[in-house]
């Protein structure tokens, strides 16, 4: 009977064995995995730059307009900021309202039908779908600073936007780390539905292999795994930046 069970575990391994090769050794097929990563780090890394300056420009005219627009006296400065205000409205309502992966495909096949390069235009479909949500982000930081702070910088001869700059936004920071490493790690894992303009992101990379081997378990469940150690690599750092900034304030 003990034969019989080491016999079968053997031959269960053996079949691990084969089917590890299979898809990761044969003709080299991890670099579809390798590959597939470098592009998803990539257009995370650039969209969720495009991402923070969005929202940050969003987030200061939508603050700007709710705090100052009613001691604005000139009827041209006055026009202007609410028209900045309506047209960021109808950005985060759109962006907010619609998938990213309908975003993307518009993108790439109305927007920028005539370019080939792939990697920009999920840079920019994935940068503007995350600058809505950053946006909502940093304006919350920034209201939950007290209005006492803004007086303080004021009674120091700066003017608004010195007074966000040295000010406001060092506070804010602070408390919007978390969400905006949060929404760092969602935008990384939204990076998976690239593949549906053909861009051999991480996802993609094991959907070519499972399409090669006819086996989806060992792909599918290394890019779960690559996926989660990327996540869980990033939410290390933030937890060592946010504990070094906590030591700063003391």
């Amino acid at each position: 009977m003990n034969i019989f069970y080491l016999s079968g575990f053997q031959s269960w391994l053996q079949d691990i064995k084969d089917t590890f090769t299979l898809n990761f050794i044969t003709d080299d097929r991890y670099m579809y995995f390798v590959k597939g990563l470098g592009v998803t780090l990539e257009v995370t890394f650039f969209a969720c730059l495009l991402g923070i300056f969005l929202g940050a420009l969003v987030a200061v005219i939508r603050t700007t307009h709710d705090k100052t627009i009613n001691d604005i006296t000139k009827p041209i400065a006055r026009f202007g900021l609410k028209f900045l205000n309506f047209i960021s409205k109808i950005y985060l309502t759109v962006i907010r309202g619609t998938p990213v992966v309908v975003q993307l495909m518009i993108c790439y096949f109305v927007i920028f039908a005539s370019s080939k390069n792939k990697v920009l235009i999920a840079v920019l479909a994935f940068g503007f779908n995350s600058g809505a949500y950053v946006a909502e982000i940093v304006r919350a930081g920034i209201m939950s600073i007290d209005n006492g702070q803004f007086e303080a910088g004021r009674s120091l001869g700066f003017n608004y936007f010195q007074t966000m700059c040295y000010i406001v936004f060092p506070q804010a920071f602070k408390n919007i780390l978390p969400s905006l490493a949060n929404e760092f790690i969602v935008l990384l894992k939204e990076t998976s539905v690239a593949g549906y303009v053909g861009l051999q992101d991480l996802t993609k990379g094991g959907d070519i292999v499972r399409g090669r081997t006819f086996s989806a378990f060992m792909p599918l469940l290394a890019v779960a795994i690559i996926y989660l150690i990327v996540v869980m690599f990033f939410t290390r750092l933030v937890t060592l930046l946010e504990r070094r900034l906590k030591n700063s304030e003391r």
